[in-house]
């Protein structure tokens, strides 16, 4: 690992001069390239530097044992050394995540899909309470929010919606642990006798793949159109201006009504598509992303959950990390970050042992 260390900041070192000579702006895009490199390398570099400064302490203390005899003194440096050590420990595993190789999406946007599963109305209206977490989520980070398409039921409830939710500071990386099937338990506002229901809604989780080149051939696409709908209001186009695309070669379809002209929806629609395919490749490319997402998001069932939602006990409850937060409602309105860091440590904790086992 020490080897690999220097190694880095040695590379660090190189693209600091570099980036630092009046010639290195001249090709906008090489030195874009090189920026992020050097911004990705200055966190693990930095770390490298206080753990190297922890092991010239620590070889003090231990030069100091064998030259002082005076016992007083002796036992406040081994005090002192075994701080040190513990510290030493604590930095080594810091390095080791931070040499965890990065997912190459987590710098991404995203493409978030809602859809209500079991449970009737009862599940549009929880797929609606899970929008509206997503949206106040996004506006606490500043990220940028966009409805690609949308099923809005009459009572407001979610049937179907896809967002795209983007940032500087990559939205995938926060969100990608939302994907699967979110369980909540409630009285339902049409429940006249009180008793507590169950449904789900499925999410999933896909990086925007806007800037990926994806060869999509117009003779692979049919393109069918159709009147938009919805649960009525100034917003409906009248018009057939709804676009429906079918990627014949994988069979994947999407749709987009949201906009007012076929060729916005058309172009929206291609967004869509462009991410779901790279999503498809990436998954045939990486077995094990298919099986991830497979599990993930299931059938929509209520026994394949992620999380559970309970109100009568104002408590959410991730499955998948036994963790259970009793702020409900604030989680509901986006507060979601203790959450999502603590399946962020679970999963570089995972990736540590698996990288210690192999």
């Amino acid at each position: 690992m020490i080897e690999k260390l220097k190694k880095l900041k040695e590379r660090y070192d190189a693209l600091t001069e570099r980036l630092a000579q009046p010639e290195a702006t001249e090709d906008r895009e090489t030195w874009k390239t090189l920026a992020k490199e050097h911004a990705e390398l200055e966190p693990v570099v930095a770390a490298f530097s206080r753990y190297r400064e922890t092991e010239r302490e620590r070889d003090d203390c231990r030069a100091m044992l064998s030259e002082h005899p005076d016992p007083e003194l002796k036992a406040l440096v081994e005090e002192e050394l075994a701080a040190l050590e513990r510290s030493l420990s604590e930095q080594e595993t810091e390095l080791k995540g931070l040499l965890l190789p990065k997912d190459e999406n987590d710098d991404r946007g995203v493409i978030l899909e809602i859809r209500a599963g079991t449970g009737g109305e009862e599940a549009s209206l929880f797929g609606a309470d899970l929008l509206r977490m997503y949206l106040r989520f996004a506006e606490r980070h500043g990220y940028k929010t966009e409805t690609i398409s949308e099923n809005i039921t009459e009572l407001g409830g979610v049937k179907e919606i896809v967002l795209s939710i983007s940032g500087k500071r990559g939205a995938y990386a926060r969100l990608k642990f939302e994907g699967g099937v979110h369980r909540v338990q409630r009285v339902p506002e049409t429940e006249s006798q009180g008793r507590i229901h169950t449904s789900a809604a499925t999410v999933a989780v896909m990086p925007e793949a806007d800037d990926i080149h994806i060869e999509i051939k117009e003779s692979d696409l049919r393109i069918d159109t159709y009147r938009s709908s919805g649960a009525g209001g100034q917003h409906v186009n009248k018009t057939s201006s709804a676009i429906r695309i079918t990627h014949l070669p994988t069979g994947i379809v999407v749709a987009c009504q949201n906009e007012r002209s076929q060729l916005q929806n058309k172009e929206q629609a291609m967004r869509l598509l462009k991410s779901r395919l790279y999503e498809h490749f990436a998954s045939e490319q990486h077995a094990e992303l298919a099986d991830r997402k497979k599990s993930m998001v299931g059938s929509g069932d209520r026994s394949e959950r992620i999380r559970t939602y309970n109100f009568p006990q104002s408590r959410v409850t991730d499955h998948r990390i036994g963790l259970t937060l009793y702020k409900l409602e604030a989680f509901l309105d986006g507060d979601m970050d203790e959450m999502i860091d603590a399946l962020t440590v679970a999963e570089r904790a995972a990736l540590l042992s698996g990288e210690q086992d192999g």
